[in-house]
């Protein structure tokens, strides 16, 4: 199995049969926190979790560590649950503590209407994610609210490297529609299959796991994809 978008990382202890192309959420988490501290600056984040979901669990744990162990503060934190509309309640606890930022490690059909209604309180401090704020539906749900605001994700379109521009234009001209990360993670496990069956010389099921397990550098879409001993991609994001 190659698995596109499967960040958890338990999903490869399974067996050493299972890989995934995309990184996992303790690198996302940690690729987060870093940018908080160091490009937004931040010192004091609150932290608004989906505490049905073992992704958002899992970014917002790792982003935690990330952000405290950098010498920054956790100086609220909320939780919702899926299909929720109001978070009213959430943002009135998380204004009173006057964070200079809002880590909400979360989905973006929540994640739309928490960004909106943190604008409609006054809350006007930046507010930030995961990967699970990508979604063309993203901006129809929270419209100009979400200036400001910024996620980690696998891949952009607006990247000027050749692989992508390639990648982008066939797409289009296929489907009518720029790719998101997910056509792009879903083309790049593909070709890292074909390229690997190309590099063991045969479809034997042991050979091919073999081939996958080493790849090295890997000239995918979404980044160079390098196969770690627990056979999750080292890539950046």
């Amino acid at each position: 199995m190659i698995s596109p978008a499967s960040t958890n990382p338990r999903v490869t202890e399974v067996g050493d049969y299972i890989f995934r192309v995309c990184f996992i959420d303790p690198f996302q988490g940690t690729v987060m926190a870093n940018f908080a501290r160091k490009t937004l600056k931040l010192q004091n984040v609150a932290v608004l979790t989906e505490v049905s979901s073992d992704y958002s669990l899992g970014l917002a744990k790792f982003f935690k560590k990330g952000f405290t162990d950098d010498g920054g503060k956790i100086v609220a934190e909320g939780n919702y649950s899926h299909g929720d509309k109001d978070f009213s309640a959430q943002l009135t606890a998380i204004k009173a503590a006057n964070p200079d930022g809002i880590f909400v490690p979360g989905y973006y059909t929540e994640v739309g209407l928490i960004v909106l209604q943190a604008r409609q309180q006054g809350i006007t401090c930046p507010i930030f994610g995961g990967d699970g704020w990508e979604s063309s539906s993203l901006v129809p749900i929270g419209g100009k609210a979400l200036e400001g605001c910024y996620f980690s994700t696998h891949y952009s379109p607006e990247s000027t490297a050749p692989a992508v521009q390639n990648f982008v234009k066939a797409y289009k001209a296929k489907y009518n529609e720029t790719p998101d990360a997910m056509a792009a993670l879903g083309y790049d496990s593909a070709m890292l299959l074909a390229d690997a069956i190309k590099r063991a010389g045969t479809t034997d099921a042991a050979k091919v796991r073999d081939a996958l397990a080493a790849a090295k550098d890997f000239h995918g879409v979404t980044g160079d994809i390098t196969m770690d001993a627990n056979r999750n991609a080292s890539k950046p994001a």
